[in-house]
């Protein structure tokens, strides 16, 4: 009998230690190195040396590399002939 009586207080334990590790995968898992508008800076920078147009996917996250896509058009690069 006291094996039943321990049972709540395990789960309750082991509930409590899942809690704790997913807040902290969801604490490391931050945006990256600068501001939104420092990344999307560096990714219109990115897009315009490639020849490119950084455009609107849709998305609308806290991160500039899932919302824009740097679409680039015109005859394909040497390495495709």
């Amino acid at each position: 009998m006291t094996h039943r009586t321990h049972r709540p207080a395990l789960l309750s334990a082991l509930a409590v230690g899942a809690l704790g590790l997913s807040l902290a995968a969801c604490a490391s898992t931050g945006p990256g190195d600068g501001t939104y508008t420092d990344r999307l800076d560096k990714l219109r920078a990115d897009c315009d040396a490639r020849g490119g147009i950084l455009t609107p996917t849709g998305a609308q996250s806290a991160s500039p590399e899932v919302d824009y896509a740097c679409q680039i058009n015109g005859l394909p690069s040497s390495r495709t002939r």
